[in-house]
């Protein structure tokens, strides 16, 4: 592929569309952002009685007094 865009004859005639459409074949097969592998038999051992006083209340409108949570 390399040999057949270095040469002048096709360098003329591909556009810039042309070459853009080319950028996919050799990206595909790239991962960025690395291999992920999950395994759905196990859960993930949380301790959530810990997290529940860390979550926030709802959204009051802006001008509304805020309410204490119950």
């Amino acid at each position: 592929m390399q040999q057949v865009l270095a040469d002048p004859k096709w360098a003329d005639t591909l556009t810039d569309a042309d070459r853009r459409a080319l950028s996919p074949l050799f990206w595909t097969h790239v991962n960025p952002y690395g291999r992920f592998e999950l395994d759905l038999n196990s859960r993930l051992d949380l301790d959530l009685t810990t997290r529940v006083a860390a979550v926030p209340g709802p959204r009051t409108p802006e001008g509304a007094p805020a309410t204490a949570p119950a």
